[in-house]
């Protein structure tokens, strides 16, 4: 007996959808650059032979690249050798079809339109795709990929859209990467030899380290009482402060200098970093301020201050108990909106890893979880993240009290993860409270040399304070010394007894 075959239903031709595409913008374009290979730069900087929606429009388009890149004429006569074999162009009229293009094309004003429009549709043909793959993974019922992840997955692929016009990554030519690498000594030179990081408005720190470079995870690491949260204000403030917008070839707004800075603080609220800036920019003490304790005159210090400060591209998240996953769905909506240059955590290990089960109970692989994720972020948006850290209490334990790469606290992995550790130590915090005390057998000549000595030193480091650079990807390790004032909680450049003004 024969199968029988169920009769397929009737399908209404005018839901069948197609991704989007326009020939004629394509051909059109594609003209232009024939007809005048100047044309190319309006487009090259956004548009790639992946945007077109004809496969054929696309290869011809990267011939054109090729060319005009080496330095050569792309016209249909230069193009038809690379052509004449092709089986593709063979069935559409081989090279004539170039040919063409070039006599169609009506004027070479448009190109950018013309590119917009093609770049507009590609994205919504990627915008397409991802939508099915939302769906898709939504009705898969599958117990390890929940659905927070998967909110996750699609607002990465989605910011990654939004931002750089590709959802998906993939290997980058390693000509591409060289002419990265040239474009920053080049922006590094314009700058007077300063780098193309973040500069941290410090002399001596920024140029041992070059700035905060993008993609780079910096920890900054302390014993309490240290100035960790003061010392990553300073950098904040002095980074908004320099900031300077520009708006590049592609339309899309850049530092030209400072940074816009997202500050993720979860051990102090957004008032009381207020107060501390606050009391940085007027010179009145922070401590003074929180008890009120300030004059008509300083108050309009304050109002002087407020007006400086009130368009600084400071933004403040004191969310406590925040995720990483949290953290970073806030960091790229802040980068999407308002161009962050800058991310800095206060502190590490007051994070919370970004899934919770129980290979994680372990102290150390929750922060091995969070600093690969501070890495990750790092370099997902291109921005450097400055995060702080806690030291173990081996550090007090010790007659020198300098910290070193072991005193990290809970985790190898902060050292393994991070591109430059630096530890902030104030010989001063520990002086003042080791004032020499009279031994009961000790005669007044030995106390008073002993306190002497311990009242030299004290002087020597009195308001000063040092960072110790102990590991840096880039360059050289070392110290490097700052100014503290403890009554504003503002660090600022040290100038011993030898400095020379650069003018002299």
């Amino acid at each position: 007996m024969a199968t029988r075959i169920a009769p397929l239903r009737e399908t209404d031709l005018e839901f069948i959808r197609t991704p989007p595409y326009n020939n004629d913008a394509e051909q059109a374009l594609l003209g232009a650059l024939l007809i005048s290979n100047a044309a190319y730069s309006r487009v090259s900087e956004f548009l790639l032979p992946e945007h077109f929606g004809n496969a054929v429009h696309a290869r011809i388009y990267a011939a054109i690249s090729k060319l005009i890149e080496r330095g050569q004429i792309a016209n249909p006569v230069t193009l038809k050798n690379l052509f004449d074999q092709d089986g593709a162009l063979a069935e559409i009229g081989g090279a004539q079809y170039l040919a063409l293009l070039a006599g169609a094309a009506v004027t070479i004003i448009n190109t950018e339109d013309y590119g917009r429009h093609i770049h507009d549709l590609a994205l919504r043909r990627q915008l397409i795709v991802l939508g099915e793959d939302v769906v898709n993974d939504a009705f898969r019922q599958d117990l390890d990929d929940p659905a927070l992840q998967q909110i996750e997955r699609a607002e990465k692929r989605l910011f990654d859209l939004a931002t750089f016009g590709q959802s998906e990554g993939s290997f980058r030519p390693f000509s591409a990467a060289i002419t990265s690498a040239i474009d920053n000594a080049e922006a590094a030179f314009k700058k007077s030899g300063k780098t193309v990081g973040v500069a941290t408005g410090f002399i001596d720190l920024d140029r041992k380290l070059g700035g905060l470079h993008p993609s780079d995870l910096i920890i900054l690491a302390g014993r309490p009482s240290m100035g960790k949260t003061a010392f990553a204000t300073n950098i904040a403030f002095n980074a908004v402060r320099a900031y300077r917008a520009a708006i590049g070839p592609d339309g899309r707004p850049f530092a030209e200098d400072g940074a816009v800075v997202g500050f993720f603080s979860l051990e102090m609220s957004a008032e009381q970093l207020a107060t501390r800036i606050l009391a940085e920019e007027s010179g009145v003490s922070s401590d003074r301020i929180r008890r009120g304790d300030v004059s008509r005159e300083d108050f309009d210090r304050f109002i002087q201050a407020s007006h400086q400060l009130q368009a600084l591209k400071l933004f403040i998240d004191d969310t406590p108990a925040l995720s990483i996953s949290g953290l970073r769905t806030r960091a790229r909506r802040l980068l999407r909106q308002q161009g962050l240059g800058l991310i800095i955590v206060d502190y590490l290990q007051l994070l919370r890893p970004s899934v919770q089960v129980k290979s994680l109970e372990n102290r150390v692989q929750e922060i091995s979880d969070i600093t690969r994720g501070l890495k990750a972020l790092a370099k997902e948006l291109n921005v450097p993240v400055l995060a702080l850290s806690q030291l173990s209490r081996a550090v007090e334990a010790r007659e020198d009290k300098r910290p070193m790469l072991a005193d990290l606290r809970e985790s190898g992995s902060i050292e393994q993860d991070a591109d430059v550790v630096m530890f902030i130590f104030r010989e001063e915090y520990y002086l003042s409270r080791g004032q020499p005390l009279r031994r009961p057998d000790e005669t007044d000549d030995k106390y008073n040399d002993r306190y002497e000595r311990w009242q030299n030193r004290y002087n020597e480091v009195y308001g000063t304070a040092e960072i110790l650079v102990a590991k840096q990807r880039h360059g050289p390790i070392g110290t490097v010394r700052l100014h503290f004032e403890a009554d504003t909680t503002k660090f600022d450049n040290f100038i011993g007894p030898d400095y020379v003004p650069d003018d002299l």
